[in-house]
């Protein structure tokens, strides 16, 4: 059930309150006294505050990523994606998962510096590095910012392979390099699709790029010979799961040429913000969405085992996989050609100790 002191959504916002960050030694309630307060604002400013990154890469060892480094230039999205998995993260920096991870973001500055001197390592062994692995690398902030452009600039000099994944047209500012990069086999951009319905996503998804925009620029990135694919993610049980199907037409129709897919995940903090989302703006599905996603992880709202919680188990997300693998059979999506040839080039890696033109 969701929170008793719920919040009515604000424009332009994903969470509707704070819940507490979990590693705090204490925690408040909100109680009304009868003295005045004053009133909530219905519009919160974006705030954002600059971090010396220490490091470059992030490591993981999962089985079920195809990755196993990243690199983020923000922490916390203003995208403000309700469902997002990566809000529990801001609590690591004494902030909120909820208002306070797509309002109070960090941006991370001398990445490429760190990167340089990780890229130098002579024990570092080239394999492609997601763009990013938490939180949208093209995010609104990134128009300001250009942390993502630069990385790219330094990466196509070292003729390092990246992978992108992104639900912003912002991507398209950068086709001169993504051109570049593909035209070396060192460049994968995946765009994330959730629904096609407008007012949905308006709510579920607030300062991301409209379906529109996201069908067009992966036309714009086909277009331009920029290897580009779809994930439908999340997959949102008695939400969004009718339009599997349709998501994954138009993203080939637009040019994909592969697809993937996860099922909603609720860690942490995600859980009680999504379901209060639903409660506020879908309160006659709430109900029947929660059952469904319980029926996918054993009675939970989240499985966290490694080969469970993309995908999730049970009756219904065995439907839901059969139904995504026969729509990309019908549609020609992922055949074992195909998928042969997206292999991103790690041969071709200049170490940046052996380009002095980068140390001028």
């Amino acid at each position: 059930m969701p929170p008793s002191d719920q919040q009515p959504p604000r424009k332009g916002r994903g969470a509707t309150f704070n819940p507490d960050n979990r590693f705090a030694p204490t925690h408040s309630e909100t109680e009304d006294d009868g003295w005045w307060q004053d009133a909530t604002p219905q519009r919160l400013a974006t705030l954002v505050r600059d971090e010396t990154a220490r490091s470059a890469l992030s490591w993981n060892r999962s089985p079920d990523l195809p990755f196993d480094r990243s690199l983020n230039p923000y922490r916390g999205c203003e995208h403000g994606c309700i469902y997002c998995y990566a809000r529990p993260s801001h609590a690591y920096w004494d902030l909120s998962p909820g208002l306070d991870f797509e309002t109070r973001l960090i941006a991370r500055s001398g990445l490429v510096e760190r990167l340089r001197e990780e890229l130098c390592q002579p024990s570092y062994v080239c394999r492609p590095i997601s763009l990013s692995g938490n939180t949208d690398c093209y995010q609104p902030l990134e128009a300001e910012r250009g942390t993502t452009r630069r990385l790219l600039e330094f990466l196509l000099e070292c003729r390092h392979p990246v992978s992108i994944i992104t639900k912003s047209a912002l991507i398209l500012r950068d086709l001169d390099l993504l051109t570049a990069l593909a035209g070396h086999n060192l460049v994968r951009v995946m765009i994330s699709l959730t629904s096609l319905d407008r007012d949905l996503k308006r709510t579920l998804e607030p300062r991301a790029a409209s379906p529109t925009a996201r069908l067009r620029t992966i036309e714009g990135l086909a277009q331009a010979g920029v290897p580009v694919g779809t994930l439908i993610a999340p997959v949102i049980p008695g939400l969004t799961d009718h339009e599997m199907e349709r998501l994954l037409e138009a993203a080939r129709k637009a040019g994909a040429d592969c697809a993937g897919w996860t099922l909603l995940r609720l860690p942490h903090e995600v859980a009680p913000l999504f379901e209060e989302w639903l409660h506020a703006h879908y309160p006659e599905r709430a109900g029947k969405v929660m059952s469904l996603m319980r029926q996918c992880r054993g009675g939970m709202t989240y499985d966290a085992r490694y080969g469970k919680r993309m995908r999730g188990q049970g009756v219904f997300a065995d439907l839901l996989a059969q139904r995504f693998g026969h729509a990309c059979r019908r549609l020609g999506f992922n055949e074992p050609a195909a998928r042969s040839a997206q292999r991103l080039d790690v041969t071709a890696f200049r170490p940046p100790r052996d380009q002095g033109d980068l140390f001028e």
